[in-house]
């Protein structure tokens, strides 16, 4: 018989996929790594059970003990189903930008979920930076997770994520372009095809508030770059020690509307029912045309899924009030 001996055996080995109508005006092999086929729906699966067994080994998380996170939703879903099974409780703080239907399922898996204002300074005690980890230190028995300088971020990516594209490629993928938000995942996916390739090519995605581009570009952190913005799980006000940007070969910026309008795209025109940043990863894709050749093969990696933004992106009436359709 051939099972798992629970829902977290299913973390990782997520396929690959071609992408076909969308990017026909490119002269080269796109191929997504397709996430949302982790058991929570997301990439952050793979990070979120790292962390966990590396709190457990080292005595950080003790026997039941209280996750506490600040999220954007989905590495509160992964480390939750880590929780129910491994017997913690979960507190979440979310910013109040994120989707209504993020908060649900996040409730939906037995988590507290906390909710702050998106637009305060990272060290403003209402954000959610600062009420995370204000938490972390009032709580008993309780561990705060710190998915942005949490080293185990990245190693999840190199052990799993990395390893699982050089094979699927064959070790014939050339390029890596991911929307970047803790860095955990472009960091350890980058650093592992580097060391098996140096001359593969990792490109980051970057919204339009957000201060990667800039950084990576000038070495300056530009405060007035910083804004909010509406797209999800990508760019920064922050610079998370995960952010490798020594291994990062350029960042291209995608805005909102587009963001937006290619996440319905994909769904209509590639049957690909994805989340928020998966649009603004295919636009990056599209952008950076001019550094593909014939040969190549590019790595797109989409994050999450659609159902988490069925009241946003998928949503025509909100996507009018934006501005984003006519």
């Amino acid at each position: 018989m051939e099972y798992v001996e629970n829902i977290l055996g299913t973390i990782g080995n997520t396929p690959l996929v071609k992408m076909n109508k969308l990017v026909e005006e490119l002269p080269c092999l796109v191929l997504a790594k397709y996430e949302t086929f982790n058991p929570g729906n997301s990439v952050k699966d793979r990070m979120a059970l790292q962390m966990i067994e590396d709190a457990e080994a080292d005595g950080r998380l003790k026997p039941g003990g209280t996750i506490i996170e600040g999220t954007s939703g989905n590495t509160g879903m992964g480390l939750a189903l880590a929780a129910i099974v491994k017997g913690y409780k979960c507190i979440f703080v979310i910013s109040d930008k994120q989707s209504k239907e993020k908060m649900d399922v996040l409730r939906a898996v037995g988590a507290e979920v906390i909710v702050c204002p998106t637009d305060v300074e990272p060290d403003d005690p209402r954000s959610y930076y600062s009420v995370s980890k204000r938490l972390g230190e009032e709580t008993p028995n309780s561990w705060y997770v710190n998915q942005y300088d949490n080293p185990s971020n990245c190693k999840a990516h190199f052990k799993t994520t990395g390893p699982e594209i050089w094979k699927q490629t064959d070790g014939k993928v050339t390029h890596f372009v991911v929307g970047v938000g803790t860095g955990g995942t472009i960091s350890g996916v980058g650093s592992y095809l580097k060391m098996k390739n140096p001359n593969i090519k990792v490109w980051g995605v970057d919204t339009y508030g957000s201060v990667f581009k800039k950084y990576h570009e000038t070495g300056i952190f530009d405060e007035n770059e910083i804004y909010p913005y509406v797209t999800e799980g990508i760019g920064e006000d922050i610079l998370p020690a995960n952010v490798n940007f020594g291994i990062i070969d350029g960042f291209t910026k995608v805005t909102d509307k587009d963001a937006a309008v290619y996440t319905q795209r994909l769904a209509k025109e590639e049957g690909m029912f994805l989340g928020n940043s998966a649009g603004a990863a295919i636009k990056g894709v599209l952008q950076l045309k001019e550094h593909f050749k014939p040969e190549d093969v590019v790595v797109v990696l989409f994050h999450d899924h659609g159902s988490r933004y069925v009241g946003k992106m998928f949503n025509d009436d909100w996507m009018r009030e934006k501005g984003y359709i006519d």
